[in-house]
């Protein structure tokens, strides 16, 4: 168990150095708040449209409601990576990008091996499960340009960008007593956002050009708990007939409150005029480092609903609401009130044709599917944002060292910011992998 612990570990740090150097998504929207945040689902639960709630699998991790760990029946290492097809639409004109990055890195399992029960005959009340995840939180990745023109200037040139972006690694735990499970992810957030906001003349005009730059630290502390009650719904049917499949539903809720966070910033603003020569005359309007502040990230209340029928079908609901409004943050002048509260709901779920089956590949696929709607913190001309969409996937079971893991490919397309001045439509690609290992704490009865 030792070397497979060591070998997770160089994969996990070889990936940590990959996810921190890559860029990530490209949205204009990214300037708002700290960023764009992430999805805290994995490619399996975001192919259902986001089931984190609720959702349990024996196989898969789950990090949205820490309850669900305890249900874990085999240690899991999970990492995804994604591809983003989008198209920004301005004043009828519209810019295609391509972004990607690796997604997340999780490590969990659980703390007492189920095959034990088989080997000692007993079968006991409790169950334990533990994880580690690495991941982002939010990222800021834009470039705007636009050319304009003043009768007393000539024309100029206003150029916006924002990069960085914030990461959190999550340590979970989860305690199972018959059929109640409660849990808490405890996390440390980090990182480093700027922005650059330049006004550019031409060296003929002889004007003073524009830099005012903004950089910030952020760092501090993460949690959130969960709830998750599961019971199968039809114990009297399979008394009287064995080999009729468990029909069970499993019922969440999870929370944060709202969590406070300490940044360090900077501020560096220049006036720079370029002659014909070559020559650069250089003005410095204020230069200010290490200036500290504070903020608060919003508290969030999720709850859900699957329904799962054997291993063929499941179909859950799932909302989430997020109190935005209570944000606030120093570094960047954004007071409560910036932002609004959001809010997410959505349905899906997955068709198995027949686990069991062994000439047919496609028989034992996961075929995922589901649709969202959320209403996001940001406000444009009075609106607040919204983006809908459906999602895809398809989740492959595959043999590694004799063990049954898993490869999840996804897709997910949508529309946000409708009727608003920047609209942007996506086709999202993701791929995870998931890795089962059932043998760690697994008692041996002979050497």
């Amino acid at each position: 168990m030792w070397n497979k612990i060591g070998f997770l570990v160089v994969v996990f740090m070889s990936l940590t150095m990959t996810l921190l150097s890559q860029a990530n998504d490209n949205s204009p929207y990214s300037r708002f708040g700290i960023g764009e945040i992430t999805d805290n689902n994995f490619n399996h639960s975001r192919q259902m449209g986001g089931l984190g709630a609720s959702y349990i699998d024996g196989y898969h991790i789950n990090i949205v409601n820490p309850a669900s760990y305890s249900f874990l029946n085999a240690t899991a290492f999970d990492f995804g990576v994604f591809a983003k097809r989008t198209w920004l639409t301005e004043n009828n004109t519209t810019n295609k990008i391509w972004s990607g990055n690796l997604d997340y890195l999780s490590l969990a399992f659980p703390l007492r091996n189920p095959i034990n029960e088989v080997y000692d005959g007993v079968k006991k009340d409790y169950k334990l499960g533990m994880s580690f995840t690495l991941m982002p939180h939010s990222f800021v990745n834009y470039n705007i340009v636009s050319v304009d023109s003043l009768a007393e200037t000539g024309p100029f040139t206003r150029n916006y960008v924002g990069s960085g972006g914030s990461y959190k690694f999550m340590w979970g735990n989860a305690l199972k007593y018959k059929n109640v499970s409660a849990g808490v992810n405890l996390g440390y957030l980090f990182g480093k956002l700027q922005y650059d906001n330049k006004l550019i003349f031409g060296s003929d005009q002889f004007a003073y050009s524009d830099f005012f730059s903004t950089d910030y630290n952020v760092k501090g502390f993460l949690w959130n708990a969960g709830v998750i009650y599961s019971d199968i719904i039809n114990k009297k049917a399979i008394e009287k007939n064995k080999s009729l499949a468990a029909k069970r539903i499993s019922v969440g809720l999870h929370a944060n409150s709202a969590t406070g966070f300490n940044t360090s910033y900077n501020v560096n603003h220049r006036l720079v005029q370029q002659l014909l020569s070559g020559i650069f005359n250089i003005d410095t309007i204020k230069i200010v480092n290490s200036i500290k502040g504070k903020g608060k990230l919003p508290a969030e209340f999720g709850l859900g609903a699957t329904y799962y029928s054997g291993e063929k079908f499941v179909i859950g609901a799932n909302y989430v609401t997020t109190l935005w409004s209570e944000y606030f943050n120093d570094a960047s002048s954004e007071t409560k009130g910036s932002l609004t509260d959001a809010s997410k709901i959505s349905v899906g779920g997955y068709y198995r044709p027949n686990y069991k089956s062994f000439d047919n590949f496609f028989e034992r696929v996961y075929y995922r599917y589901g649709v969202y709607y959320n209403r996001d913190p940001r406000i444009i001309n009075n609106e607040q944002l919204t983006t809908y969409g459906f999602t895809f996937g398809l989740g492959m079971p595959f043999v590694y060292q004799r063990k049954v893991s898993h490869v999840n490919l996804g897709l997910n397309a949508g529309i946000r910011g409708e009727n608003t001045p920047i609209s942007e439509k996506f086709v999202k690609i993701s791929l995870g992998v998931t890795f089962n290992d059932d043998e760690w704490f697994l008692k041996r009865k002979y050497n």
